[in-house]
C-alpha cells in the first residue's frame, strides 16, 4: 500500500467517528440533508452523502435529531434540527474530543521531548 494510500485510509477512519458530532452541532440551526453536506464540507469535515443520509435517520430515530417536512417550495423538504438531547449529547462528545485532544497532545509532547533528549528507544511500561 502507497504512503498517501495508507494515510488517505486511516485519514478516513479519524474522520468517520466526527461526522455525528459535527452533524449535530450544525443542525442546531436547522437545515436539511444537501445544506448539511455543504457546511461540513465548509467547515472541513468530509462527509460523503451516501453515509449522511442513513445517519441522518439513524440520528432521528435516536431521538437526536427533530425533523419536519417543508412543503412551501416547488419540491417538499425533509428539515433536521438538533433535539434537545442531541446538544445535551453533543456537548459531552465536545468534553470528550477536548479529552482526547489533551491526552494525544501530551503523547506527543512527550515523544518530543524523549526525542529531543536523545532517549528513541522502545518506550517502556
Amino acid at each position: 500500500m502507497k504512503d498517501t494510500d495508507l494515510l488517505d485510509a486511516h485519514r478516513q477512519e479519524l474522520w468517520r467517528g466526527t461526522v455525528v458530532l459535527a452533524s449535530l452541532l450544525a443542525l442546531q440551526k436547522p437545515g436539511y440533508g444537501y445544506g448539511l453536506l455543504d457546511a461540513l464540507e465548509r467547515a472541513g469535515v468530509p462527509a460523503p452523502a451516501n453515509t449522511l443520509y442513513p445517519l441522518l435517520r439513524r440520528l432521528e430515530g435516536q431521538g437526536l435529531l427533530t425533523s419536519e417536512w417543508d412543503t412551501s417550495g416547488s419540491r417538499p423538504r425533509k428539515f433536521y434540527r438538533t433535539s434537545r438531547e442531541g446538544v445535551r449529547l453533543a456537548r459531552e462528545l465536545q468534553k470528550e474530543w477536548s479529552a482526547i485532544d489533551r491526552a494525544l497532545s501530551h503523547l506527543a509532547t512527550e515523544a518530543e521531548t524523549e526525542t529531543a533528549d536523545g532517549d528513541a528507544g522502545p518506550a517502556t511500561t
